[in-house]
């Protein structure tokens, strides 16, 4: 049975897309960007393809927008209406790893936040935290906006340096399963990040 697994973060910016390329990578999945909202430097399907995620895994986007924004008003920029319906799940062989754009409560649209679009798609969530300052806070509320939709939640990863406490004290209050925590990269190529996305996370946590 095809496995979906949705990866948000608590903000952007945070490593989100390089996750999102090494999980892909790791099972062998599909990647899908639903809205892409800037061009100029790249896209994150661009930027996973990059990172080892063999560009015939890539899903074309819904929509691609020119503004670095959030998705609604970049396409309010480009006179694009973004229609929820054609952000269904699509139909692929095998699992497919999903990113949304910044956090949870991105507007996809006025009336639309990425958090009603993973409640109607029903699928596992991975929260992608950074843990710099303040990630706690981020992530919780986080959390909080995904239970409060009944989206699931398949549990947290980190990225940054380590910070035991703070990891720890996130997970026991936002009741949710660490998954581990991926360490800022340098240099970040394919060959680092499969090399240590394999050592950081076990696989079994994401069947």
């Amino acid at each position: 049975m095809r496995k979906t697994i949705v990866v948000t973060g608590t903000d952007t910016d945070i490593g989100k897309t390089v996750f999102a390329a090494g999980l892909t990578k790791a099972l062998g999945a599909s990647y899908w960007k639903p809205v892409q909202a800037g061009l100029d430097d790249g896209t994150d399907s661009t930027r996973v393809t990059q990172l080892g995620v063999p560009a015939s895994s890539l899903v074309q986007e819904a929509y691609r927008l020119r503004t670095p924004c959030s998705p609604h008003r970049s396409a309010e920029l480009d006179n694009v209406l973004i229609d929820p319906a054609s952000l269904a799940l699509p139909q692929v062989t095998g699992p497919l790893v999903v990113e949304g754009a910044g956090g949870a409560l991105v507007p996809v649209t006025r009336e639309l936040l990425y958090a009603d679009l993973f409640a109607r798609w029903a699928a596992p969530v991975v929260i992608v935290a950074s843990t710099a300052l303040g990630t706690i806070n981020h992530s919780l509320l986080t959390i909080e906006a995904l239970r409060t939709r009944d989206v699931p939640i398949l549990g947290i990863a980190f990225i940054g340096n380590p910070q035991e406490d703070t990891e720890e004290t996130i997970c026991a209050i936002g009741k949710v399963r660490r998954l581990g925590r991926l360490p800022l990269l340098d240099p970040l190529d394919s060959e680092s990040l499969a090399a240590t996305f394999a050592r950081c996370f076990a696989m079994d946590d994401f069947q």
